[in-house]
This record gives structure tokens, sequence and C-alpha cells, in this order.
């Protein structure tokens, strides 16, 4: 059986990548803001899941021969605030400020479906103490870093200087990274995808 990633996310193939799984990558556009307003009020997890299976439904419609993974992240702050990947600059300095001193959680599920039907789910959430961050630190981290954290909920990649964001992290780093990978790679091997 062979593996389609629902995705252009650059984060979610180089995971597959490094890991050895052997996949095709396809774009299965879906309109988040109207999915989020359509589905409002909905539980960050809840928002998380039901955006991956749609990926995962829309790349099925498209390769129904194949597992067709789909993948989404949710940045949720204490207060219950959602934060969006940033349109701009500006918004992505509003995020930092709002993350500023906080707990966050950041919330990843995958999808997969098999035949336009959805076989296999699993959510993961991790826990980010975010530091105080300086108005002039956060002006340093997007000279640094904009555009480049456009596509990223939160705006930060922990894999790169957004790291130093954060006091302290609880939960598995590809969840942080955008997908729960150690489940992806246990139903992979289930299906034969990747040896077992």
């Amino acid at each position: 059986m062979r593996l389609v990633l629902a995705s252009q996310s650059a984060s979610r193939r180089a995971m597959l990548t490094a890991a050895g799984v052997p996949f095709e990558a396809i774009a299965a556009p879906v309109d988040e803001a109207a999915v989020k307003a359509a589905l409002a009020p909905i539980a960050p997890r809840d928002l998380a899941d039901r955006l991956a299976e749609m990926k995962a439904l829309k790349g099925s419609a498209l390769r129904p021969d194949a597992l067709v993974l789909g993948s989404d992240s949710i940045a949720a702050l204490a207060d219950g605030r959602l934060l969006d990947k940033p349109e701009s600059r500006a918004q992505a300095g509003e995020h930092l400020s709002a993350m500023s001193g906080t707990v966050m959680q950041l919330i990843s599920a995958a999808v997969i479906a098999e035949a336009g039907v959805p076989v296999w789910r699993h959510v993961a959430t991790a826990e980010l103490a975010v530091r105080p961050l300086s108005p002039a630190f956060i002006d340093a981290y997007l000279d640094a870093e904009w555009p480049a954290i456009s596509g990223c909920a939160g705006a930060f990649r922990i894999e790169g200087p957004g790291v130093q964001l954060f006091a302290r992290v609880s939960g598995d780093h590809f969840t942080i990274l955008g997908m729960p990978l150690l489940p992806v790679l246990d139903y992979c091997r289930t299906r034969g995808v990747i040896a077992a």
C-alpha cells in the first residue's frame, strides 16, 4: 500500500522523509477560515481533528487507491484564543506578544483515509511554556524568521530560532513540529507502507 501526504507542509514532508517513509505529497486545499467559522464554537482538539480529516478526505478523492494522510495543528492560548497562521508580520508580532509569559497548547492531529473513508486517526497535545518576550526580542526574532513562519500556527518553528521562545515544553517533539509521527509510523507498519 502506498502513502500520500495531503499537505504541502515542508515540516511534515521532512518528518516522513527523515523517517524513511516512501510517500507522495499532493495539495488538498481546505478553506480553514471557512471551516473554523462554520464549526465555531469548537474545542481546539476537535478542530485539529476535523481539519486533518477534511484534508485526508480531499486527498483520498484524488488518490482513492492509496492511504491518504491529512494532518493539522492548532495553537491555543490558555484563555481559549486560537493562534492561526499569521497573515502579516504585524499579526505575527501580536501572536508572539499574546503568547509571552503564558503556557500554550499545540494540538496536532493526523487522519488517514482510504477510498474516501477515514480509517485511522490520532490527536496529540503538547504544552509549551513561553518565556516573557521583550518587544526588542520579538522584533529581532521577526527580522530573522519572517516570512518563513507565515505558514506556522503560533508564528514559530521550534526546529529553528523559535526554540528560543520557550522556557520548557511538555509533549512529543513531533507533535510540536506539526504531526504525531510515531503513531503515524505505527499505523504505516500495520498497513505495509513500511517494514514491521
